[in-house]
């Protein structure tokens, strides 16, 4: 059995949880996952600036406290914080004092290798475990790496473990899957978890999985850690930001329609029966570029006449606009307002005006200071959220794909010697059938009532899509759901994705629907066009939604 433990499942998240794992209990291996598509984004900017930076520094300060214990306590230490430049922060970890031999993986930069078209800032290959497992055989106490898929710091450590090789595709999805659990932290052991009132969740402790030589593995966390192991948490962060029974990746396809969760004890879930496939021929490559400028004001509007003061209000910005026309102008009214209100602030709407355009001026502060000019000459009662402010840059993102032989991923091993890896052999696979629907339950009396008081959900990002995993925990319940939430309900519920594509996956084994609503984030998170921009509670605007529920089920 091999003890992996996460630390982190994003940069930013909470610095003391690395020396919590390494005390906490017995691990054999730490994992911390630093990037996503908006930290690639900054890292860029960073590394722009400064050729040396492009790191996350917070993992350098991390180990600045917790190296030495983890070598003592004899856990190896894997993580992407390398971000743009994974040799540099190998270099730094090496004159921390503590001795140590250092690992890192390179080759996802594809950058200066081809022209990505206007403002292109970073273009990163997502890669695959090999590296990792490379560096790990040749004995090193920490890898660092570049962009890598989250799941592969889990995958490649099992992998230099237990010997696998690009043929044990079972082993490999299985491993891929267990990473998948762990990638985001907390959220696998009752963080942002629909049904969080049923545990202590005031401070999770973060998750560790026993993977076997088999690939299947037990998620659990340390004791006396907060929150909790079950399966809805476990289920809840397999259905984050997938798109289908296919979970796709550099080392192996997972199956995420043949896994089977089950209780295994206290706060441990096993999971097993995960089949793998080969992985596609391509790499997916994360490219983020410099989009514009953008600038925000949002307008408090109180009492009576909401949307007649959201009209004067727009009205009278009509020729500030006109004069010097934003590339993208977007309002929005969020009704936010009670009737009869006892505190102003429930009494109260937001109309938010948000313009992107390529030149900062047309954003800038003339625009955004047009709106504090209507102070005594606007609506009643009327304030801003903010003072005027300058425009701000913002990114976008946007996925493409090379063949996987075109990339030069390569494990730099403690002694200097760089080590190719090859790709694994893909292709695509087949398509799959559709899975069976339960039968549905039989008419029964029904009640007006939220769709969250049978069905968890979880909700996020994939560049400009937007992801939705909607599960129930009984059996009955999955044979209401499977039939009543159809693609034309999920529509009718959230209004906002009426016009975009919407597909809906089915993943009996999980009890699980998972739609991916394309488009819903404009061009990404950095774009930031949405009050919402990475679809974190879509889920729960979901679950609040009123439907006719079957009354056994309540």
């Amino acid at each position: 059995m091999l003890r992996i433990g996460n630390a982190s499942g994003f940069y930013g998240d909470r610095f003391d949880a690395m020396e919590e794992m390494l005390t906490g209990g017995p691990l054999d291996v730490l994992t911390g996952d630093y990037l996503a598509e908006l930290t690639m984004l900054i890292l860029g900017r960073e590394r722009s600036r400064d050729p040396d930076r492009g790191y996350a520094r917070t993992f350098l300060r991390q180990l600045e406290k917790n190296l030495a214990l983890a070598k003592d306590a004899g856990v190896r230490i894997v993580a992407n914080a390398g971000g743009l430049n994974p040799a540099r922060l190998a270099r730094e970890i090496e004159e921390l004092g503590t001795p140590a031999k250092v690992g890192y993986v390179t080759g996802d930069d594809l950058l200066g290798d081809r022209d990505w078209g206007p403002g292109a800032v970073t273009a990163n290959a997502y890669l695959g475990g090999g590296g990792i497992a490379a560096c790990l055989r040749a004995g090193a106490d920490v890898v660092v790496t570049g962009r890598v898929t989250d799941a592969a710091l889990v995958s490649g450590a099992a992998a230099a473990h237990y010997g696998w090789g690009p043929g044990d595709l079972d082993a490999l999805a299985g491993a891929v899957v267990a990473g998948h659990v762990l990638e985001c932290g907390a959220q696998a052991t009752g963080g942002n978890y629909a049904f969080f009132g049923e545990h202590d969740v005031r401070r999770p402790g973060f998750p560790l999985a026993e993977v076997h030589a088999d690939g299947s593995s037990v998620i659990t966390k340390h004791p006396g850690t907060g929150g909790a192991v079950t399966p809805g948490t476990v289920t809840a962060q397999l259905l984050y930001e997938t798109e289908g029974a296919r979970y796709l990746g550099p080392d192996v396809t997972a199956r995420l329609d043949t896994l089977r969760l089950a209780p295994d004890g206290p706060d441990r879930v096993r999971i097993d029966g995960v089949r793998g496939e080969p992985p596609p021929a391509t790499l997916k490559v994360g490219v983020t570029r410099a989009g514009g400028w953008r600038n925000e004001v949002v307008f408090v509007l109180t009492g009576l006449d909401i949307v007649a003061k959201a009209r004067l209000v727009q009205a009278q910005f009509e020729d500030v606009l006109a004069a010097r026309p934003p590339a993208r102008v977007r309002w929005t009214l969020a009704r936010t307002d009670h009737r009869d209100a006892s505190v102003q602030e429930e009494a109260s709407a937001l109309l938010r005006l948000v313009v992107h355009d390529p030149d900062p001026d047309v954003v800038g502060r003339a625009l955004s200071g047009a709106a504090v000019e209507l102070a005594l000459a606007g609506v009643p009662g009327f304030h801003l959220t903010a003072p005027p402010g300058p425009g701000s840059p913002y990114g976008v993102f946007e996925a493409a794909y090379v063949p996987a032989d075109a990339v030069r991923h390569v494990a730099v091993l403690p002694d200097g010697t760089r080590v190719p890896v090859p790709p694994a052999v893909g292709g695509p696979g087949e398509p799959l059938p559709e899975p069976a629907l339960p039968e549905p339950l039989p008419d029964a009396p029904a009640r007006h009532a939220p769709l969250g008081r049978v069905a968890g959900a979880r909700s996020g990002d994939k560049g400009g899509n937007a992801n939705v995993g909607v599960w129930v925990r009984t059996d009955d319940a999955w044979r209401w759901l499977a039939h009543e939430l159809t693609v034309e309900r999920f529509r009718q519920l959230l209004p906002e994705t009426a016009g975009l594509p919407v597909t809906r996956h089915v993943l009996p084994n999980l009890r699980a629907l998972d739609f991916v609503v394309e488009g819903l984030l404009g061009r990404g998170v950095a774009e930031n066009v949405r009050f919402d921009p990475q679809a974190k509670a879509v889920g729960e605007w979901l679950r609040s939604r009123y439907v006719e529920i079957p009354e056994v089920l309540l």
